[in-house]
């Protein structure tokens, strides 16, 4: 059997203006993503998400010509060694640096796709896991910089659904993010976990100020206070306060991680499988961070691929942490593209598909409804 094309979709979905949500890297005004399909000689296809990085036309273009063209012709069953092959002639020795592994990441999920439905096996058992059930907390593009009134009244009603964890945005001011988390724990009190994200928007100094709130208020984790080159300032802010830091959504490569595990300041760690570089990579960081007792808790993506093949990841693997659920108000490629991604039980737990693969159909015909939308997603 042989890959004999790869095909990548650009999507997009515009958000009404009831449905914006404002974060740390400004209002989100629509939605991107692109669908990466491999189709083999057998008649077998298998499909994966590549994250959009804010240019899906372009990501596209990438996966369609030049990635595309190192991997037709290739044995469908072996992702591993398309990786490196891909890495050693593109990644490694010719650049295109985050974009390339990103492109990769997506057809990587969806070679591992294919790996299963040939073996008519699900993803988690492929991978020789058992379909145990995995915690996860309330996240995506929600809970933003509403008045403290309304976020609990969101929480509230995210708590019914049994979530027991959720995740903040703050990164807007100290003082704003302070009343915002104090009130949430201050209403909610030891039941529930909060976890806060600032998007990148914090100052060194800014994070050093809010320490002593997030301590106080017992939050589980301050993810992304800087951008991912900031190392310097992780490792500063990590002498300075007692709250875990988490990264690795904007990480690429177990090399990245690598320095992460050196630098021993980030100890929550997030690889993102539609950007870290796939299935492939990702069980690769998870062993590495197995072997410094570090759990991994994936950041999601956008559709029911990622969060279905996250899931499987996580049933697999040694050190699986929270599954982040999408619980964005509005999110059609969550909800109109496939007829599922994962189950979902009881008390915030959710459980892998049993089909064959990663177990997500794409209906094409939907795909039509969402031609892409250029320009930036957050204003």
């Amino acid at each position: 059997m042989k890959i004999s094309d790869v095909q990548a979709y650009p999507i997009s979905f515009s958000i009404p203006e009831k449905h914006r949500v404002k974060l740390g890297i400004g209002q989100t005004i629509k939605r991107d993503a692109v669908l990466v399909k491999v189709t083999t000689d057998s008649g077998i296809t298998g499909w994966g998400e590549a994250h959009a990085a804010r240019a899906p036309s372009a990501m596209a273009e990438l996966i369609n010509t030049s990635l595309r063209q190192l991997v037709v012709g290739k044995d469908p069953s072996a992702p591993e060694a398309i990786w490196d092959y891909v890495y050693r002639m593109q990644i490694g020795s010719h650049g295109m640096g985050t974009a390339a592994v990103i492109g990769l990441s997506g057809i990587d999920l969806a070679l591992w796709d294919i790996k299963g439905k040939v073996a008519s096996k699900p993803l988690y058992q492929l991978l020789g896991g058992e379909n145990s059930t995995v915690e996860s907390y309330a996240g995506g593009v929600s809970l933003g910089y509403q008045a403290p009134a309304e976020l609990i009244n969101e929480i509230e009603k995210l708590m019914a659904l049994e979530y027991r964890a959720i995740k903040l945005r703050v990164g807007d001011s100290i003082e704003r993010d302070t009343e915002r988390i104090e009130a949430v724990r201050g209403h909610f009190g030891s039941s529930l976990t909060i976890l806060v994200d600032a998007n990148t928007a914090y100052t060194l100094e800014d994070a050093q100020r809010i320490g002593a709130t997030l301590s106080a208020c017992n939050i589980g984790w301050l993810e992304e206070p800087f951008a991912p080159h900031y190392y310097e300032n992780y490792c500063a802010l990590a002498a300075h306060i007692d709250v875990p830091l988490a990264a690795g959504e904007n990480h690429y490569t177990r090399f990245d991680f690598l320095r992460m595990r050196d630098d021993k300041a980030i100890t929550v760690w997030q690889p993102d499988l539609s950007k870290c570089g796939g299935l492939t990579e990702a069980l690769r960081i998870a062993a590495i961070a197995s072997d410094n007792n570090i759990k991994i808790h994936p950041h999601t993506s956008l559709t029911g691929l990622n969060m279905a093949a996250s899931i499987h990841f996580l049933s697999a693997i040694s050190n699986a942490g929270y599954f982040e659920a999408d619980v964005s108000v509005f999110n059609p490629f969550r909800d109109d593209l496939s007829a599922a991604s994962h189950r979902v039980l009881n008390h915030g737990m959710v459980a892998s598909l049993d089909t064959p693969g990663i177990g997500v159909e794409i209906d094409e015909t939907v795909l039509k409804k969402y031609p892409v939308i250029t320009g930036p997603g957050y204003v």
